[in-house]
């Protein structure tokens, strides 16, 4: 008696075309229909592992970690040289989700660069950034700006030690003025020294010394009279706001 047998059903031709288009594994280079490309690893269809990613509108080059097609784990960011021509570093550091987060460095200019942690592409937490005009900040940062504890120290050496708010000196703070030989200590609003005290500080080897000495102090209790002073000024700021 004949054994009948099921045909075998012929898988449609557009399953295997599309097994084949799937990325996985390292890859030679991907373009875009923009014109980006990509050279690297990939996993499930989405750039994952080791990869350089090119920009082709700004030229940005990406060498780094992917993870799910994002820049995640350790890379760098170069951009080319509008005079150059050639790629100049802009970002080295670490990645999450497509963003600079954890510890990096950041050029912004020749002689300008920050280094230290980022969240959400933004400077957060500790850091320390060089300024063009040789100004140096190091300190607590919060939503790219200084903020927290933090220190200040200008090109001539000058420095001020103390509270930041929103990239300002804000609460408590010292200042140095070396140059005069005399520091002032007290509290700060938004840049300007409200309350204090001022003394002398290392007066006879500074290089341009205040020409008159500070009077001497003739009330009994000063720091009291500061603390007073001090809480009436947060009054009238709190009832302000």
């Amino acid at each position: 008696m004949p054994v009948s047998k099921c045909p075998k059903k012929s898988e449609p031709l557009w399953k295997g075309w599309d097994r084949k288009a799937q990325k996985n594994g390292l890859r030679h280079q991907v373009f875009a229909v923009n014109g980006d490309h990509y050279v690297g690893e990939w996993n499930d269809n989405m750039k994952h592992g080791k990869g350089t990613q090119v920009w082709k509108k700004k030229g940005a080059i990406y060498e780094g970690d992917w993870k799910f097609g994002k820049r995640d784990g350790y890379g760098t960011l170069s951009l080319p040289d509008q005079e150059t021509g050639k790629y100049k570093k802009v970002y080295s550091g670490w990645w999450k989700d497509d963003k600079k987060s954890g510890y990096g460095i950041q050029f912004f200019g020749p002689k300008e660069y920050y280094e230290g942690e980022w969240c959400g592409s933004q400077r957060s937490g500790w850091g320390r950034m060089y300024y063009s005009s040789g100004d140096i900040y190091e300190g607590q940062w919060w939503n790219d700006k200084p903020h927290g504890e933090g220190m200040l120290r200008l090109k001539n050496r000058n420095r001020y030690e103390g509270y930041w708010e929103r990239g300002m000196k804000n609460g408590s703070g010292r200042f140095f003025h070396l140059d005069h030989g005399q520091l002032f200590e007290g509290f700060w609003v938004d840049n300007v020294p409200k309350c204090g005290t001022m003394i002398d500080f290392g007066r006879d080897e500074a290089p341009e010394p205040t020409q008159f000495p500070i009077p001497e102090v003739k009330i009994l209790d000063p720091d009291h009279v500061l603390q007073e002073a001090l809480a009436m000024f947060k009054k009238t700021e709190e009832e302000g706001d």
